[in-house]
């Protein structure tokens, strides 16, 4: 009597690997793992990759160093080190060389004990660049799903992908920081954004902001009660402002919020902004006589409207706005949107959108004067989808051609001195849109002479 053939060996379990480098962009992640957006926990084995992608990693706040990053880690099976992985490289500048790729992924598969046929599924943050569009190289047969941590999800994908990437994205992730409002990320490549759950995301923060308990920094400012909260935000590092500038900035945000009747104040630095920042505030402070507070240990914004319960935020076009309006009903303004948006560069700078969305909803401080700053409504209204659509068309327009009939419908309703500051009239020349003059003319026989001398060898 034959013998019955063998069982057939068990499949390795599915890997997943999260790369993330914000604690904010984790919270993301552990909204989106208690909500089931990525299956039962027991069908996959979860890698943690994180990554530094500060200019000097090794002087940087460490995501392992910020509160609540324990509890949050502890959803995955192993936490890995891109930075050790790939050392002595920078993980915003290292990629893998085509023909190295097949290489690279035994060369982790091995060191994070990956089984050679374990299939693995990523879940990455701005696929556009490293270090998530090297994972997603090496990885080539693996699905990936992106998550946005913030405004930028909704504007344009920044680069083309290469297709070979392209058609593996699954997905977009995304916070409903702006109800209403579809993101444009990734829309050429045909991915479905989705909304991480509301109240996961609210669990998750509350669940960070307990884990700060034991912090000094954070019971001081608690003690301060402070009824308003100013975000700081680096803009100096961008070239966008200067030191001088950006230091005003903050001095004007402390003025607008005790004209509004505040007088105990808590200032959230940007991680990397110098000390004088803070000194020239305490200085306004102290002209003002108003108790001024500043708080630059390793806790996310959202843990202060945790604890410290402000009833106004004040910023500039910070994610952190928007977070506290839609998840704790908080009261925000806006200082400096407009300068800043005049003057990023290029026209397809990926913060234009966050600029727009910011300009567009949320109130000017200093137009509001002493009088109280109202809450943003949960559902944004009709006009802002048809204005993100054509910025977003005018930022990218040979990735979302589809948008051009739209960006033309509301150039010709709605372009006047009132709102020329979203596009630049170089960009419709450029483009050959309504609003950019006679010139649209000119650039459309340049580029006809451009073609046809081209075709004659010219």
């Amino acid at each position: 009597m034959p013998l019955p053939a063998p069982a057939p060996a068990p499949a390795p379990p599915r890997t997943q690997i999260f790369q993330v480098s914000t604690l904010y962009g984790l919270a993301t992640l552990a909204a989106a793992l208690d909500a089931g957006q990525f299956g039962r926990a027991r069908d996959s084995r979860r890698i943690l990759l994180v990554s530094n992608n500060a200019a000097v990693p090794e002087t940087a706040l460490r995501l392992e160093e910020m509160r609540g990053y324990g509890t949050l880690a502890a959803r995955f099976d192993t936490v890995v080190d891109w930075n050790e992985a790939i050392s002595p490289h920078h993980p915003s500048g290292w990629g893998p060389r085509s023909e190295e790729t097949v290489l690279w992924q035994r060369a982790f598969r091995l060191a994070w004990d990956i089984a050679p046929e374990a299939p693995v599924e990523l879940a990455v943050e701005s696929i556009q660049v490293n270090p998530a569009r090297a994972l997603a190289a090496i990885f080539s047969e693996s699905a990936v799903h992106v998550y946005a941590d913030g405004l930028m999800s909704y504007g344009p994908t920044r680069n083309r992908l290469p297709q070979s990437i392209a058609c593996r994205v699954r997905r977009v992730l995304h916070l409903d920081l702006v109800a209403g409002l579809r993101p444009l990320l990734l829309a050429e490549a045909s991915a479905e954004p989705e909304l991480v759950p509301d109240d996961a995301f609210r669990a998750v923060l509350s669940e960070i902001a307990a884990a700060a308990e034991d912090d000094r920094k954070l019971a001081a400012a608690e003690a301060a009660a402070p009824t308003a909260m100013l975000l700081g935000q680096y803009l100096a590092a961008l070239s966008i402002l200067t030191p001088e500038e950006e230091e005003g900035l903050h001095v004007t945000m402390l003025r607008g919020a005790v004209r509004a009747g505040h007088t105990s104040i808590l200032f959230k630095p940007h991680p990397t902004a110098p000390a004088g920042y803070s000194r020239a505030l305490d200085e306004a402070a102290a002209e003002l006589g108003v108790r001024l507070t500043t708080l630059d240990g390793p806790l996310l914004a959202e843990t202060l409207y945790e604890r410290c319960a402000p009833t106004l935020v004040v910023g500039c076009f910070s994610t952190a706005m928007f977070t506290a309006a839609a998840y704790y009903g908080i009261p925000v303004a806006r200082v400096g949107t407009r300068l800043v948006l005049d003057r990023i560069t290029p026209y397809e700078n990926s913060n234009r959108i966050p600029l727009t969305i910011t300009d567009h909803l949320v109130p000017d401080l200093d137009a509001q004067g002493s009088e109280p700053v109202p809450r943003l409504p949960r559902t944004a209204p009709d006009t802002l989808a048809p204005l993100v659509r054509t910025v977003g068309y005018c930022m990218q327009a040979k990735l979302n051609p589809g948008l051009r009939a739209d960006a033309e419908a509301w150039l010709r309703e709605h372009l006047d001195p009132t709102t020329q500051h979203y596009v630049k009239r170089r960009r419709l020349q450029s483009l050959t849109l309504p609003g950019g003059g006679p010139r649209g003319a000119a650039v459309r026989l340049r580029r006809t002479v451009r073609r046809t001398r081209s075709t004659l060898g010219l």
